[in-house]
């Protein structure tokens, strides 16, 4: 996905305000499209890293519901009133289709993508690095074999569960934005993230009971 039509407009904005988002979303209200590119590479990342853990390290589904997000918001910029940033506007959109890709679609074998695999790892992205362990070939099988794991569990776990445990332990998002993209009250985010990370902790007691 690209948007590729720059046009020159006059400055109007304070030099603090140049480049941040309500400059841009201005921007391309205005015709000039070469803004919401500068979105595009802004969040592209970001989005797609999030969508591939809601998808269970789905890529090819994942980057097809990233630019569908990107494509959604584009037309519907008009109606973007500010109350919220754009990014949690954007990731607002960006787990409604999630949500309904999973509700009409069939299930299908996931791949093996890792929850830590770095889709977001742009500069200043949460991607999440790990201590290099080639030379520690045993280290790296147990590594391996645990983000499978973790993986697989948070993908067993319920729908409301996996949204929350992603946005906060692996997106680092605020408990306030994750509130707003859900819809929900800031009580129930908190509620939802002790829970999910209680279920995770007994679903994976079995496996790390065992591990020195």
């Amino acid at each position: 996905m690209t948007f590729s039509i720059p046009m020159a407009y006059p400055n109007v904005w304070s030099s603090e305000e140049l480049e941040s988002d309500s400059y841009l979303v201005e921007r391309t209200l205005d015709g000039d499209i070469a803004g919401f590119e500068k979105l595009v590479t802004r969040y592209q990342n970001k989005i797609l890293g999030y969508v591939a853990r809601m998808t269970n390290g789905d890529r090819e589904e994942a980057e097809d519901i990233t630019q569908e997000a990107f494509i959604k918001a584009y037309r519907n910029l008009g109606s973007f009133r500010g109350q919220a940033s754009f990014s949690t506007w954007l990731y607002k959109i960006a787990t409604n289709l999630c949500i309904d890709r999973a509700r009409t679609r069939k299930r299908r074998p996931q791949q093996a993508y890792s929850l830590d695999e770095p889709f977001d790892s742009d500069e200043g992205g949460g991607g999440r690095e790990i201590a290099d362990s080639r030379f520690e070939p045993s280290k790296g099988v147990e590594r391996d074999e645990l983000r499978t794991l973790v993986r697989q569990t948070v993908g067993e776990m319920p729908e409301k569960q996996r949204q929350v445990l992603i946005m906060c332990d692996l997106q680092g998002m605020a408990y306030e934005n994750i509130a707003e993209v859900l819809s929900i009250p800031l009580g129930t985010v908190k509620s939802r993230i002790f829970h999910a990370r209680a279920d995770l902790a007994r679903r994976l007691k079995p496996y790390m009971s065992g591990v020195k």
